[in-house]
């Protein structure tokens, strides 16, 4: 079934032609704020907060939340929509992350984290193992905190995925980005569609009764509404529970560019397709991105499975 799309004239995403009144994002600011950038700094942890220029920024940090960046802050794919920086890191990996993440969350005091990853393709399995001791370490520092981790797609790996597992968080999570038609031209040539639904469907496979899955899509890159649909209902073929989706909003004048901005209304019509698809738990909106309300979402999926 396709929803029918509110038309919005295309708009470059250079700043000179402004934003439409719906992405509005306010500056950081105030104590927690600062308390939450002096702590990340202290233990030079890297953040997708950052390091993608989330528009969410000033509202988690300023609650006292961040999404945690492991394996470094370089990535070894370059995704025509990510602002992440590109750098092949020769297998070095530092092996006191993973104790300075568990000190963070612990300091913070947190329910629930979302940690996620830069992707590695230079290491054999994908950075899995860090992965798991990083949760194992962060379970031993905080136990009553819940973890959601959002991984790349291990180079299509079920062993360094049976690895990242040994620990499993409460929440897996992987993006799809978009649709099927755009992915080769939008994600690295390494990754794929298919790949990205087969992890998601052998994490629910291999993974423990009770482990949440999650996935995202961004809107605006020329996406048609019977190919959204489709990526829903594939995703629900693999398993997952939860959604999100956001606006696609250009990093740089050489990022993939912005075909459309989607109004607030449209979000909501998708959020009640994807609804009426069986996902547990949808967040949808201009500036929704993989982690926003990632609790409440954990929740939703929880109760749906009856526990």
């Amino acid at each position: 079934m396709a929803v029918a799309s509110s038309v919005v004239p295309l708009r470059p995403a250079s700043p000179a032609h402004g934003l439409p009144d719906w992405i509005r994002t306010r500056p950081p600011s105030g104590p927690v704020y600062a308390e939450v950038r002096g702590l990340l700094d202290r233990l030079a942890l890297g953040t997708v907060c950052r390091e993608a220029r989330c528009p969410n920024l000033s509202e988690c940090w300023s609650a006292g939340a961040a999404t945690l960046m492991l394996l470094g802050t370089d990535c070894t794919r370059r995704c025509a929509f990510c602002a992440v920086t590109t750098h092949w890191p020769n297998g070095a990996v530092d092996r006191t992350e993973p104790e300075r993440v568990a000190e963070a969350v612990a300091s913070w005091g947190l329910r629930y984290v979302v940690l996620t990853q830069v992707c590695r393709d230079d290491l054999a399995d994908g950075g899995a193992a860090i992965l798991s001791e990083t949760v194992r370490r962060l379970r031993e520092r905080s136990p009553t905190t819940l973890v959601e981790l959002l991984i790349g797609d291990l180079a299509g790996s079920d062993g360094a995925l049976a690895t990242l597992l040994e620990e499993p968080p409460d929440v897996l999570a992987h993006n799809l980005e978009t649709v099927r038609s755009l992915s080769p031209a939008v994600r690295d040539r390494r990754a794929g569609y298919d790949r990205s639904l087969k992890v998601l469907a052998r994490a629910r496979e291999l993974g423990r009764p009770g482990l949440v899955t999650k996935s995202s899509i961004m809107l605006g890159l020329g996406e048609e509404d019977a190919e959204l649909t489709t990526a829903f209902a594939d995703l629900r073929r693999s398993g997952v529970d939860l959604l999100t989706l956001g606006q696609y909003l250009r990093p740089s004048a050489t990022h993939a560019p912005v075909r459309r901005y989607v109004p607030p209304e449209e979000f909501e019509r998708w959020k009640t397709t994807a609804g009426h698809l069986g996902f547990a738990g949808v967040e949808a909106g201009p500036l929704v991105r993989s982690s926003y309300h990632a609790e409440e979402l954990f929740r939703r999926a929880r109760a749906a499975q009856g526990a």
